[in-house]
């Protein structure tokens, strides 16, 4: 079936003349209306300039062109600006925004030749770990529909998940690439803070918001972040530093895990997880140690603090982002008596209850008699949690963790309790914090079938020989 292909696939059969660019997406938008409607992986469907964009890229493979995602029908996470096609930010009040220009990732993605199928579902703003918060529904995990897929970038996953794309772009500010990846079995990449382009991303926490991408192997993952990381002047954070050949740095991967320091951190392995999380990710280990690298417990002592700091940096940040949402310059606007009125009108009517609970801490942290208590000393203890990291990275070469504490939880299970919904992202936020990479690594299945993800954590500008590592992992754990 051409709809349950990998980018490596597909260019093969696109280049053999297998198949057409638009013979495939065809195949995968019909796939898509027949099972969206049921996952809610979607918001938006983009039928008519899809098959638009796959006959430019037929057009463009019979001149003897190549790219690594020409032709490939991809998903786009509904944060990320497109030109001409809705995008809501999964929020009431961006319902008919229709951007006029991309995103830096999207515009890369769009040079390169990728067809971009529509919009993924997630959490309003990219505030959530569930895809529970979306005005346009809930998103339904693919392995158990009565499961959340994980977020924010939980409409991403659950459609490379259930072959409604070949792959998607997802954003991670606290875990929403890696969490959705591991409760959906797909592989997922935070790049390094700076690695790709912000420029049109609507931002959340802008000191932690980094472009990731999901796809069904590491493999897959190289191709397409190979399409959209470098410099951009449109990013004043963008790092300018060479981009390494993604897809060439996995080859010898098995052999480059020879000598590999591991380090494994004791405060990842803590009471509340997951039984079986925790024996899947112990093997994966083990799959490393049996490739030739060594393992060694490590410490991050600050990880405990990672969710309070989280949790003041992220909703302070996203106070002063949406503050720009008042119905006036764009989007949702509800008249009021008078401007106060109107702007009071349009926020409660167009912000989700997450958002506003997000909004309000923020505020408050940031306001005066606090912002000395709780925001500056957010900002020290996020020192102390990138200084852990590295220290650490002075004496291994890899951190391997747990993605989350648990599989995919119920759908509305965690919905009325913020803590416990916070608590999904335990593991995930502190490498926001620093501001390095990491990716999940799907690594087994629960006794009800969930998936379970593995953490490899590395160093800022590490991604090459993370990929590296997944891929040999991958390569090892399927023979």
């Amino acid at each position: 079936m051409i709809e349950h292909l990998t980018i490596k696939e597909a260019r093969a059969g696109l280049r053999q003349k297998r198949f057409s660019s638009l013979e495939l997406t065809q195949a995968y938008l019909k796939r898509i209306h027949e099972h969206n409607p049921r996952l809610n992986a979607y918001i938006s469907i983009n039928d008519e300039e899809a098959l638009t964009q796959a006959a430019a890229a037929d057009a463009r493979i019979a001149n003897g062109e190549e790219t690594p995602v020409l032709g490939v029908p991809i998903a786009i996470k509904d944060v990320l600006s497109t030109k001409g096609l809705r995008t809501t930010a999964g929020s009431r009040i961006l319902e008919n925004y229709v951007p006029t220009w991309d995103a830096t990732s999207v515009a890369n993605l769009r040079a390169a030749g990728a067809v971009f199928l529509g919009k993924t579902n997630t959490d309003e703003f990219a505030m959530g770990s569930s895809t529970e918060n979306s005005a346009y529904g809930v998103t339904r995990n693919p392995h158990n529909e009565a499961c959340v897929p994980g977020g924010s970038s939980g409409g991403s996953a659950a459609a490379v998940a259930a072959n409604l794309c070949v792959a998607a772009l997802g954003t991670d500010t606290g875990g929403s690439v890696r969490q959705p990846a591991s409760y959906c079995g797909v592989t997922g990449l935070k790049n390094t803070y700076g690695r790709v382009s912000r420029y049109g991303l609507i931002a959340y926490g802008s000191s932690l918001d980094s472009v990731g991408v999901l796809a069904k192997n590491a493999e897959d993952v190289a191709l397409l972040n190979s399409v959209i990381a470098g410099h951009d002047a449109k990013d004043s954070t963008s790092i300018d530093s060479p981009v390494p050949d993604y897809a060439a740095a996995l080859q010898g991967s098995v052999d480059s895990v020879r000598q590999l320091r591991i380090g494994v951190p004791k405060e990842y392995f803590i009471g509340g997880l997951q039984p079986e999380v925790e024996a899947a990710v112990r093997v994966g280990i083990g799959v490393y140690e049996q490739m030739g690298a060594s393992v060694k417990e490590i410490s991050l002592p600050n990880t405990q603090l990672g969710l309070p700091v989280y949790y003041l940096i992220a909703t302070a940040e996203a106070s002063s982002n949406l503050a720009r949402f008042d119905g006036v310059k764009y989007g949702l606007r509800v008249n009021g008596d008078d401007l106060i009125d109107m702007y009071g009108k349009t926020r409660q009517a167009g912000f989700g209850a997450e958002v506003k609970r997000r909004i309000m801490l923020g505020t408050y942290a940031l306001s005066a008699g606090y912002y000395d208590a709780y925001y500056i000393r957010a900002q020290k203890v996020r020192t102390l949690i990138k200084q852990d990291f590295e220290r650490a990275f002075a004496e291994v070469d890899v951190i391997i963790t747990p993605v989350a504490p648990t599989t995919a939880f119920k759908i509305g299970e965690k919905a009325e309790d913020p803590m416990q919904m916070y608590l999904s992202d335990v593991f995930s936020v502190t490498l926001n914090l620093a501001g390095n990479c990491g990716i999940s690594v799907p690594c087994g299945f629960d006794q009800n079938q969930l998936p379970i993800g593995m953490q490899l954590l590395g160093p800022a500008l590490g991604e090459a020989q993370l990929l590296a590592l997944a891929h040999a992992y991958q390569v090892v754990s399927s023979q």
